[in-house]
This record gives structure tokens, C-alpha cells and sequence, in this order.
């Protein structure tokens, strides 16, 4: 089995809409696309139909990523813990930085992405050293140029 992938009720209800939609008008709306581009003639020098095929196989990708995400979806509901799990928001100091050089970040899937935080997904080094740990803590983590310590200053 594939790894769970831990989202909120309203981003799964997102991405069921997003799926959906490309299920069906999208793929009626391309097939119309590539058929419209068909009727310029000569395939092999016809750009429009070109593109038009290189964005199928792009919407297919996404519709395939979709469809693996939601098959795996588990649902979670960030904040209101005193320790950081997926779908919380993080309030991080790294080590030797100034007490007001924070950063925020969401912990969670990418999907989840939402008021401009950059995101740390749960199975990253990161990630993985963030989940479970409290406010005021210190945490080390694995980076390809040694270890980094951040503190989790506030978890939201």
C-alpha cells in the first residue's frame, strides 16, 4: 500500500472537485481542443495540435496524481495541539538566529498550501524531526551539509 497521504476535509473535498472537473469537462473540453487543432491540416507540422496534445498528457499526469492522492487520503485536522502533527502551523527560530527571525510554516501535504506559507511536508528530515515535538523545543535535523537545530517557537 501506498503512504497515506494526511489532508484536511476541505482540501480532499478540494481536490474530489478538481478531479471531478477534469474527469469530465476537461477531458471534453480537450478532446475538442484536439480536434479543432486536427482540422489545420498537415500533423506533423501543426503546432496547435502539438500543444494541445503535450496539455492532455499534462492534464492526464495531474488527473493520475489526483486520483493516487485521494486513493490514500487519510483526513487530519491541524491546530489546536500543544505539539506539532500534520496540519499544523509552525512558528520556527533556527539556531543562532536572532529571537525575531521567525519563520511560519504549514506542516503538512503540498495540497494543503494555503496563505502563502511555505509547507514542510511529514516525511521530509524536517518534517520528520517537527512531528510530535512541542512548543519551546529544540529539534536537529539531517541536511546534506550537516545538522541544523531549529526551535519551534509557537505551534498554531
Amino acid at each position: 500500500m501506498a503512504d497515506p497521504h494526511e489532508l484536511s476535509e476541505a482540501t480532499r473535498d478540494r481536490l474530489q472537485a478538481e478531479l471531478d472537473e477534469l474527469r469530465t469537462h476537461g477531458r471534453i473540453e480537450m478532446a475538442d481542443r484536439i480536434e479543432r487543432a486536427r482540422e489545420h491540416g498537415d500533423l506533423k507540422e501543426n503546432a496547435e495540435y502539438h500543444a494541445a496534445k503535450e496539455e492532455k498528457a499534462k492534464m492526464e499526469a495531474r488527473i493520475a496524481q489526483l486520483f493516487g492522492i485521494l486513493e490514500n487520503a487519510v483526513i487530519v485536522e491541524g491546530g489546536d495541539s500543544d505539539v506539532v502533527r500534520s496540519g499544523s502551523v509552525v512558528t520556527l527560530r533556527y539556531d543562532g538566529d536572532d529571537e525575531d527571525e521567525v519563520e511560519r510554516y504549514l506542516v503538512g501535504s503540498i495540497e494543503e498550501r494555503h496563505d502563502d506559507l511555505d509547507v514542510i511536508t511529514p516525511n521530509s528530515a524536517l518534517g520528520e524531526a517537527l512531528m510530535g515535538a512541542a512548543a519551546g523545543s529544540s529539534v536537529t535535523y539531517a541536511t546534506p551539509n550537516g545538522e541544523m537545530t531549529v526551535v519551534v517557537v509557537d505551534i498554531a
